[in-house]
């Protein structure tokens, strides 16, 4: 499901992606504070044409914003977990809006299998998570159940042109 899950039908009907527009992109990943002179330049098209490309792919809601890859550690949030949550049937919208609104919440999505949501929080420490899953988390009326998987390393996927966990490569 797309971030935001609803804004899904506000968004123009998706068009295909040219080699050029998945180049733009590897770019951004890569560097999202690349100016539109260098992806320009490496993609061998005018300024003009890769900032019209990458306005298409923002108004398209292909990108989807540019932000900072933070180290949680050292930015004070040493207490990292996965929780799983079993949810009320047909109550996605409403635990998704009360999930959006804790703090440290980096990720939520629905999903299927054993249980119905996946969240990853991060905290400054494992008394603050602890006081998140047992005092917000469970007080939320459609949240069945929660198990919390605590992270004790994790390392971030930086995916490059035609690496394996590149989803735009060619096939």
């Amino acid at each position: 499901m797309a971030e935001g899950g609803d804004r899904m039908e506000q968004l123009p009907p998706a068009r295909p992606l040219d080699a050029i527009d998945r180049d733009i992109l590897r770019i951004l990943q890569t560097d999202g504070r690349a100016s539109i002179r260098s992806v320009a330049d490496r993609v061998h098209v005018s300024r003009a044409n890769a900032y019209a490309r990458i306005n298409r792919l923002i108004d398209d809601g292909v990108i989807r914003g540019f932000s900072a890859r933070i180290n949680h550690e050292r930015a004070g949030q040493g207490a990292s977990a996965y929780i799983t949550l079993k949810i009320v049937q047909n109550s996605w919208r409403t635990v998704r809006e009360q999930l959006q609104a804790l703090p440290g919440a980096a990720h939520i999505a629905l999903v299927s299998g054993d249980f119905d949501v996946l969240l990853l929080v991060h905290t400054p420490d494992n008394r603050t998570l602890r006081e998140l899953v047992l005092t917000r988390l469970q007080s939320i009326p459609e949240v069945l159940s929660t198990h919390t998987l605590l992270v004790f390393e994790e390392t971030d996927l930086d995916p490059g042109p035609g690496s394996a966990a590149d989803p735009l490569r060619d096939s």
